[in-house]
């Protein structure tokens, strides 16, 4: 019974943690429902020890020692929940540096650099995931001809006539309109992109039309971060 005791005191003792933060539990402030979390713990594991009598004594505080250590981690986690939170996201930036970290109070898209030494950026054109690489160098948002193809866009109605300088040399591109393009959250509405002939670009770039948009960009040695 001490340990079903126990148990039902963490589950009690995270909803008070969380609770206490939004500022009142059942009429008390937030300092005195922190106040009476101790005390509740005492007065159960006082409780749990009275209808356990038929444990031995070392068994009785192995029990209530793990309790109390998985309560002091639930404890530490909720407390440092902003910085645990962070470093998930910087994890997950390493594994998948395609994929943002991402605070909507702030209003920031974070990428990490990925292992060919750029922003790698997973983006949504019209609805469609689309890879494309960070490139200040572009005055405008390239788009492959297969990533046109896959957001929507007619590319048989396309006029290839503006010339552009690419990776591969130079090729031609024709000019369009994107009806949403959205990073990391931060999206935008009526981008002028173009789209280049097949095969004069390898990956689709994000460019000045979508950046200028923004409130600034920073990049720094391994972290590229985007503000709405």
């Amino acid at each position: 019974m001490i340990f079903i005791g126990i148990a039902l005191l963490i589950a009690v003792g995270i909803v008070v943690l969380i609770s206490a933060d939004a500022g009142s539990l059942a009429g008390l402030t937030q300092m005195q429902t922190a106040q009476m979390v101790p005390l509740v713990v005492i007065l159960i594991i006082i409780a749990g020890g009275v209808f356990t009598r038929r444990h031995k004594a070392s068994e009785l505080l192995t029990g209530v020692m793990l309790w109390v250590g998985i309560f002091g981690v639930a404890a530490l986690s909720y407390a440092y929940r902003d910085e645990i939170t962070g470093m998930a996201g910087r994890v997950v930036g390493e594994l998948r540096p395609g994929v943002a970290v991402v605070d909507t109070n702030a209003g920031t898209a974070t990428f990490r650099r990925g292992l060919g030494g750029h922003f790698e950026i997973s983006a949504n054109i019209n609805g469609h995931q689309t890879p494309m690489i960070f490139d200040t160098g572009a005055t405008a948002v390239v788009l492959t001809l297969a990533d046109a193809k896959a957001a929507g866009i007619d590319t048989d109605e396309l006029r290839f006539t503006i010339p552009v300088s690419t990776a591969n040399g130079m090729g031609q591109a024709a000019r369009v309109r994107l009806d949403r393009l959205e990073v990391g959250g931060i999206a935008r509405n009526n981008i002028v992109a173009f789209v280049t002939e097949a095969k004069a670009l390898e990956t689709s770039l994000l460019g000045m039309t979508f950046l200028e948009t923004l409130s600034r960009y920073s990049v720094t040695q391994n972290s590229l971060e985007l503000v709405n």
